[in-house]
């Protein structure tokens, strides 16, 4: 066993370890929530990861994004992700793919070899297709929504989108999935009241106000159902419980 991961392997067990470092996890979108769940579930010890992201790192990013820094502003983020992922973790084979996933170009991208799939991007039309894809083809999928204009990160919350309140991009995804016949999207949501702002560039876009611990702390709870999810925890739990 790589030795980093010998005091997670003393709280989830050995066989969590194998299963992690066994697994393979694709994630759309490396941003605020994204890279700080692409991080975690390196730490964590899954051993196989692909990374989908066409963006560079702007100086907006700083803010809430892990891999952004003064240093390399301009720069493509899945190329500074590789440099740090291999840093943590010199073992993990790692894909970095600098391309945006869109409804057309979906199935390039292999999803049914996956254990799991995350989605953390901010397209929704790209959204609603991933998560249709996922569930006509049985593929475990978790899909990050709206954490913009939001200032509470102990108003987070994993549950199915049907069941979410209070976020401007569930309710567009829940009433476009319904129609497609989407029965079920776990999802990871805010339940707070969205913070009304003011926010553009000097060409005039609108964009939601951030800060740093909402959509970090989204991030890894994202990655924490997808560690649980593969090595089995709540079955296992439940079992002990029930026994």
């Amino acid at each position: 066993m790589n030795s980093i991961f010998v005091r997670t392997q003393a709280l989830l067990g050995s066989d969590a370890i194998e299963k992690l470092q066994n697994s393979s996890v694709i994630v759309f979108g490396i941003g605020g929530v994204g890279g700080n769940c692409t991080e975690t579930l390196v730490r964590s010890g899954v051993g196989r990861l692909t990374i989908v992201d066409q963006d560079t790192i702007d100086a907006t990013n700083i803010n809430r994004q892990i891999i952004a820094l003064q240093s390399n502003v301009g720069k493509v983020k899945v190329d500074e992700f590789r440099k740090r992922l291999l840093d943590i973790n010199p073992e993990l084979k790692l894909t970095t793919l600098q391309k945006r996933m869109d409804c057309v170009n979906l199935e390039d991208f292999g999803l049914k070899d996956f254990d799991y799939v995350i989605d953390s991007i901010d397209t929704i039309t790209s959204k609603i297709c991933l998560a249709e894809y996922c569930y006509e083809n049985n593929i475990n999928i978790i899909s990050s929504m709206g954490f913009g204009n939001k200032v509470n990160p102990l108003d987070i919350k994993v549950s199915d989108i049907y069941k979410t309140y209070y976020c401007p991009l569930a309710r567009v995804m829940r009433r476009e999935l319904r129609q497609r016949r989407v029965k079920k999207l776990k999802t990871v949501w805010s339940s707070e009241k969205p913070t009304k702002t003011i926010t553009g560039d000097q060409y005039g876009k609108r964009s939601p106000g951030s800060v740093a611990f909402v959509p970090s702390v989204a991030g890894i709870v994202i990655a924490s159902e997808v560690i649980k999810d593969i090595i089995g925890k709540e079955n296992n739990e439940k079992t002990r419980t029930s026994s």
